[in-house]
């Protein structure tokens, strides 16, 4: 695991936050994640943690990587649509940030840095929960 610098920290927060309100409002769970979500959330962790922009990093939603395998990416968007609007009465702070990073122009990678980018998900993506 590498060690993650502050952005990547945050939008782990980020996405912690969303699971929670996520899981507690679908699965009734009051204290702490299912193992569904908790398996969600590590997967995320996971991609996070190896994103080829790291401390760059947009939104997802904005990047030219994706780094989840379609399944996951469905499920990772089914909680941010439900969670991204109930945010900002929940977590401000965390809201707005996510907001500011949406407007964050997405760097450009080179060929050969998305090649590896690309075949590091593709080998990682098996490793679903």
């Amino acid at each position: 695991m590498t060690t993650a610098g502050p952005h990547i920290r945050r939008e782990q927060r980020t996405i912690r936050a969303m699971m929670d309100i996520y899981c507690r409002d679908h699965h009734g769970r009051r204290d702490g994640l299912c193992g569904e979500c908790r398996a969600l959330l590590e997967y995320a962790h996971k991609r996070l943690d190896n994103c080829p922009f790291q401390e760059t990093k947009p939104a997802c939603n904005h990047c030219q990587v994706h780094c989840y395998s379609t399944s996951m990416r469905e499920r990772v968007k089914a909680v941010m649509r439900y969670a991204g609007p109930r945010m900002p009465l929940r977590h401000p702070a965390l809201a707005l940030l996510h907001v500011f990073d949406k407007m964050r122009q997405a760097p450009a990678l080179r060929r050969a840095q998305r090649r590896r980018a690309d075949a590091r998900n593709r080998d990682s993506v098996d490793e679903r929960p």
